[in-house]
């Protein structure tokens, strides 16, 4: 049975023009970008090239994009650079770091994060915690989107940042960083935004969204897994996480994952074609067409969780009445998809995003996030639906 694979949140295909883009760099362009001779030379030219897209993606300077390798190094650089750079004075370069306090006092410092953030920046502020900052978390509503008004309240003189996700893996909601950039801008506190969802799904203008750093995750964007990016600001100080030479301005030490790289910086090409030409348009449409179907063929509706707010337009993150969706994905085998984010697979909890959500447990426990991408089709669609709505109807009965 033909797989169907609707879990693009989870991970994406690498594009076929990124992995043509990155095999040469694989094979005959192997130098060591910070050699001088030919072959070095050329990788550092690639690497810069890479930037320079990655740049053009995010409206952003390419001196401003510095490389990772992924998502959740790019939010530790920024939550924990951030936090170190106060603790030490504000270093962000290369050289002897000013020492900091000998050991905690009452409070380092305070950081505000929202109840909905993937573990890649709820882990970090937990770690900030134990070294005695203080952490705000701000609730959502039940439509999933973050307090704003909270997050004014709780910022403090001492607020070192707010960090906010552009978009929940989970239920793909949209949040409202625009406003909650103004409100940070006004109390001069930098703003940091995981967009790994959101990237090449739609618009991420850094200038239009006010942040002052934001997270990119390859893997996500169709480029491999393993590599990813941080916009920071210029101007913005953060103390280097790991420490070694002075690659990526000081900020991410190590010999450069060339063939990686490229593939990013081609995949941000991809994506901005993409959004011109209008692709989540045409995901809307099948994510639409996907929950219609299903709601016909289990005969009841189906309630969208986060339906009411703003979305992602490849997320959908439905409840199944009277089954637990990970019982009905088992039984349709052949539908690769998520019941949360993949990151928490195997963990016998409840989704953190639905309970900030308000969702009953009896509910949540039945949901199923199905979530499309650029070689999602009509026919990927209907089949996925008359799989889930039979082994639905195969466990109610």
């Amino acid at each position: 049975m033909r797989s169907i694979y609707l879990d693009y949140n989870a991970t994406t295909p690498i594009a076929p023009r990124v992995q043509e883009a990155m095999l040469p760099f694989l094979s005959a362009e192997y130098g060591n970008p910070s050699s001088t001779h030919r072959l070095g030379l050329a990788a550092h030219a690639a690497i810069e090239d890479a930037r320079f897209r990655v740049a053009q993606l995010l409206r952003a300077d390419a001196d401003e994009i510095v490389f990772t390798s992924g998502g959740t190094e790019s939010n530790n650089l920024a939550i924990c650079g951030l936090a170190f750079a106060r603790m030490f004075g504000g270093s962000s370069r290369p050289g002897p770091s000013r020492p900091g306090p000998s050991r905690p006092g009452p409070s380092r410092g305070h950081l505000v994060i929202s109840a909905i953030e993937h573990p890649a920046v709820a882990e970090p502020a937990r770690f900030l915690k134990r070294m005695g900052f203080d952490v705000s978390v701000v609730a959502a509503d039940g439509d999933g989107v973050v307090d704003v008004a909270a997050i004014e309240r709780a910022i403090r003189g001492d607020t070192f940042l707010v960090s906010v996700m552009h978009a929940n893996n989970e239920v793909g909601v949209l949040q409202p960083i625009a406003r909650i950039a103004e409100i940070c801008r006004a109390r001069g506190v930098p703003l940091h935004s995981d967009a790994a969802q959101s990237v090449g799904k739609i618009a991420t203008a850094v200038d239009e969204l006010g942040v002052d750093l934001l997270t990119v995750a390859g893997h996500k964007v169709y480029a491999p897994k393993g590599v990813g990016a941080l916009y920071v600001r210029r101007g913005i100080q953060l103390e280097p996480v790991l420490h070694g030479a002075g690659h990526e301005g000081g900020l991410r030490p190590g010999t450069e994952n060339v063939p990686y790289i490229v593939g990013l910086g081609e995949a941000a090409r991809l994506a901005g074609e993409s959004l011109a030409a209008g692709a989540g348009e045409r995901i809307a449409t099948l994510r639409d067409r996907l929950h219609a179907r299903l709601q016909d063929a289990i005969g009841q509706p189906l309630p969208i969780n986060g339906g009411r707010a703003a979305r992602l337009p490849n997320t959908l993150s439905v409840n199944f009445p009277r089954v637990a969706g990970a019982d009905l994905l088992k039984r349709a085998d052949n539908v690769c998809a998520s019941t949360g984010s993949a990151c928490h697979a195997g963990e016998a909890h409840f989704s953190p995003t639905l309970s900030a959500m308000g969702v009953a447990k009896e509910a949540g426990g039945g949901c199923v996030r199905l979530s499309l991408g650029w070689y999602t089709s009509e026919e990927d669609v209907d089949a996925a639906a008359d799989a889930l709505a039979e082994a639905w109807r195969a466990l109610n009965t």
